[in-house]
């Protein structure tokens, strides 16, 4: 199944906080949607496909028409999408992307975690170059459909991988600029959405040893556990183990 399998099971930790939180981190993601492309779903794409990643994620229906709402109003302050770069500790890169109305409580609390979990917030740039931003589709399987034939059929659009995974969803990684065109095949085709987000993959990982696991985990479950903190990325190729 290539790189993206292997991406898949570890390109990030898993989400460590509460439902609570990811309802928050979506609504901020929802208001910043709105925000640039409208209230309405049917003209704005990148709406339409949050409100189907909270679906997912079993938010109320209720609480994306208050995020909307908020987007709407005059009161809802900007919130700007900054990401943070840096090293963890045995020089694992990490990339921090987050959603926040006030960038320098964000950066203080980021900046604060790398330090007290022996890492050092750096400057833009300084391992972003070791991602690739990708967008990444979850649509489920069809009878009929042959992965190979629709990877081909695909290339044009700008996909770099395909694959089915064990339960029969498949997955399409593109490149970053190729979004709306493989939602549009997506949607223009009838396949059932899962969920469509931005990924960065990372183009090398770096294998630590076993007992030095611990202190990169912890760096990145803080890191996570920020409201800010939309997506948290890193290098470190030793698989995550579980939280209990």
């Amino acid at each position: 199944m290539g790189r993206a399998f292997e991406y898949r099971k570890a390109r990030k930790l898993k989400r460590w906080g509460n439902m609570a939180k990811t309802f928050t981190k979506l609504g901020k993601e929802i208001i910043i949607a709105v925000k640039a492309g409208g209230p309405d779903p049917h003209s704005n794409s990148k709406l339409r496909a949050l409100i189907q990643n909270a679906k997912a994620e079993n938010m109320p229906k209720e609480n994306v028409e208050r995020a909307i709402k908020k987007a709407t109003s005059k009161e809802q302050a900007d919130i700007k999408e900054v990401v943070y770069e840096g090293y963890g500790p045995h020089g694992i890169a990490i990339l921090v992307e987050t959603a926040t109305d006030n960038p320098t409580r964000t950066v203080a609390n980021v900046r604060s975690y790398f330090t007290k979990f022996g890492g050092s917030l750096g400057t833009q740039g300084c391992v972003s170059f070791m991602f690739e931003h990708k967008c990444f589709f979850k649509v489920k399987n069809k009878e009929g459909v042959d992965p190979e034939e629709l990877e081909l059929e695909l290339i044009d659009l700008g996909v770099s991988e395909l694959f089915v995974d064990e339960d029969d969803i498949i997955n399409i990684y593109g490149e970053y600029e190729s979004f709306g065109q493989l939602q549009k095949y997506v949607e223009d085709n009838a396949f059932e959405l899962v969920s469509a987000e931005f990924v960065r993959i990372p183009t090398d990982t770096k294998e630590i040893a076993d007992d030095e696991v611990a202190g990169v985990v912890k760096l990145l479950q803080k890191l996570e556990e920020d409201e800010d903190v939309s997506n948290v990325y890193h290098t470190m190729a030793n698989e995550i183990p579980d939280e209990d």
